[in-house]
């Protein structure tokens, strides 16, 4: 049966990076958030940054990408989604029509320590490398850090280990 893969985490903890690795090892079909509001509304983005501006294009491209999901897993693909997923609610939205619509559902969490996410971010700025989509300022990564919530015990049960 065709799998949904939920990739969740705070900023920096690595999600692109085991999405790409997870998506390869699958064969499945890796949808990206950051990847998709870069494309559709990056040269758009507001200065200064406005939360609310990209928080509704946000939702708009996750709505748009599900759609693209559901024609993935019935072509017989598996799909891995790097969306972020920020609250507890987000992960259960997907988790739940990914269940409506007949599919299984895995979800990997995936952290690591504050300073060395930070630094990973910042770096990433700097190289421009294979997961860079657009600049995080430290405005932008405390935004988010104070924006992501943390799995309870019971979600972290349901995860798969990496």
């Amino acid at each position: 049966m065709n799998s949904v893969h939920i990739v969740f985490g705070p900023l920096g903890a690595g999600k692109s990076t085991l999405a790409r690795k997870l998506s390869a090892k699958l064969t499945g079909v890796r949808f990206s958030i950051d990847e998709w509001m870069f494309r559709l509304y990056g040269p758009d983005l507001p200065q200064p940054m406005n939360l609310a501006w990209v928080l509704t294009r946000v939702q708009r491209c996750e709505a748009q990408m599900w759609e693209m999901c559901l024609q993935v897993l019935d072509s017989g693909r598996d799909v891995v989604l790097d969306q972020g997923f920020m609250t507890e609610a987000d992960r259960t939205r997907v988790r739940l029509l990914a269940g409506q619509s007949g599919y299984q559902v895995s979800s990997y969490f995936i952290d690591a320590d504050l300073q060395l996410r930070r630094e990973r971010v910042m770096r990433r700025n700097t190289e421009k490398g294979e997961t860079y989509a657009f600049e995080v300022t430290g405005p932008m990564f405390d935004a988010m850090e104070a924006r992501f919530e943390r799995p309870s015990p019971k979600e972290l049960e349901q995860c798969c280990h990496v």
